[in-house]
Formats: C-alpha cells, structure tokens, sequence
C-alpha cells in the first residue's frame, strides 16, 4: 500500500469513493475537522469533498486506524501534537489535557491533519548543481509550511548519497524514509544510514560515534536544543543538512534560534522554496 491509498484508508468509508474520484494521487495533504466536510489540499489550495460533515466519533476512528486500534500506545507522539502511521504524519487539533504545564495529550479531537509525503525525483537538480558541483558546503532547506521542503530535503539526501556521500539522517518523525516495518517507502540514496523515531541529540551521537558520516541531515530545526545538536555536529567537522520554516533568509534573520546559527557561519548557502501560480520554485542563496 503506497502513501496515497494508506491515506484514503483513514477516510471515514463514506467519502472514499469521491477522494478516489476526485483527489487520489495528487492531494497533499488531508484535512478533517469536526464539523466539516473532509478537505484536501493540492498546489496549495483546500478543496472540500460532499456529503455530510464529519464528526469527532470520525476523527478518533481515523486516529484508531492510523494506530492500530492503539491509540494508547501513541501519546507520547500526540502530546506532540501529533502521530506517525507508516510515514504519514497527522498533525491533531482539540482540547489540550495539561499537566505541570505541559501538554499530556488532547480530549475533544476537533481537527487532524494528515500529510502525504511525495516523492519527486529531479525537482532539485539545477539547484544541487549550481550549489555543489565544487564540494558540498552545509545547506539550509528554507520554506513556508506546506511547500515542499521535506520532499526537497528527501531529493538532495538521494542525490548527494548516490554520488557518493556517506549521508546520516536523522528521521525524527518519520517522513523522511516513510519506513514501514524496517523497509523505506522513500530511496534516500545507496550511501545513507537512517535513524527514525529518535530526538536529533540522541540520534546525532549515535551516528557520529558509529557511522563515520561525512555529512548529517534532519528535518525541520524548530527549537534551542535543535540548534545545539547543529553545533555539536558542527563542532565535529562533519557537514550539515537541515531545513526550516522561513519565507525566505530575512525572516530566518529575524528569529533568535537561527540567527545565532548564521552568524557562526554555520551554514553557507540555503535554498528557498516558494509557491508561485501553485508552481514551486527554487532559488539559493549564500548566508556566508
């Protein structure tokens, strides 16, 4: 089963039939919220399905059905704010349970989100070309939410391990690889070791103690301690692929976490994915 049928499997039974019709294979992402009708988005745009609107019993089911009918097993994901089902992520929407100020879990599900990671062979080529035809410096992945960068970040870790690169990626969410059951969904390339499930400070050391990486590539730098597993790695003299939510280099500037790491001249270049037209468009850009 391939990423777009899992995620039409999670669709209460009565919408599948228009989803098939009218979605299948191209939709980005799927959005079910409490209330509405079932929506999915492609080249940026939402577009509703029929029928009548869903309601929190189908929520929970479709989050039964992502987890095996264990939901239980997953709170450590959903006190994220979301759950992984076999490369899937489901981002989740409700009423926050708390406990010593912080979030334990979710009651009343109002809204799931769920992505369809894709796969698109040579959308990087110019860019990996202009950037590393003499060597590989550390590179930035830099778009709005929903725009491609993990499926950018996936395409230059394929390209550069192919050429010959020991690559160690860090797949904290699974989205990366999309592994089910120890095989990827997705080729990250012949030169790749990947780690799934595992915080980026964690999964850093393994793979600089046991994997000899010449370069380390995550998804999505979000946090303080992201930045300092980035100069830990940094500080090991091996190279460094990331990505990060950022409409261009400026707003990246701007943000206290980044900009410390720019101004170390940690990363070199960035590549900046924007939609245009519901076409996405890549350009670089030098930070150092």
């Amino acid at each position: 089963m391939n990423n777009h049928e899992h995620a039409m499997q999670l669709l209460p039974v009565r919408y599948m039939e228009e989803y098939r019709r009218t979605a299948f294979g191209h939709a980005e992402e799927l959005r079910l919220r409490a209330g509405r009708r079932p929506g999915f988005i492609c080249r940026g745009t939402e577009h509703s399905l029929t029928g009548d609107v869903l309601t929190e019993t189908d929520l929970f089911r479709t989050m039964e059905k992502a987890t095996g009918a264990s939901v239980h097993t997953a709170m450590g994901e959903i006190a994220n704010g979301y759950i992984s089902s076999k490369g899937l992520r489901i981002g989740i929407c409700g009423a926050a349970v708390m406990s010593g100020g912080e979030i334990k879990g979710f009651r009343n599900i109002s809204s799931l989100a769920i992505r369809i990671p894709q796969e698109h062979r040579g959308i990087c080529d110019r860019v990996i070309k202009e950037l590393f035809a003499l060597g590989y410096e550390n590179t930035l992945v830099i778009s709005p939410p929903g725009t491609g960068k993990t499926t950018a970040l996936r395409e230059i870790i394929r390209r550069l391990s192919d050429r010959g690169t020991r690559l160690g990626v860090i797949d904290e969410r699974n989205e990366l690889a999309a592994s089910d059951g120890g095989t990827a969904r997705f080729d990250l390339g012949r030169r790749s070791d990947v780690i799934t499930g595992a915080p980026k400070d964690a999964a850093a050391m393994i793979l600089l103690r046991g994997m000899n990486p010449e370069i380390i590539a995550m998804d999505e730098i979000t946090k303080k301690e992201d930045a300092l597993v980035i100069r830990d790695i940094f500080g090991c003299g091996v190279g460094i692929l990331a990505s990060a939510h950022a409409s261009g280099t400026d707003e990246l500037k701007s943000r206290p976490i980044y900009r410390e790491l720019l101004e170390q001249g940690i990363f070199r270049h960035a590549i900046v994915i924007s939609l245009e037209k519901g076409e996405r468009r890549y350009r670089t850009e030098r930070l150092s």
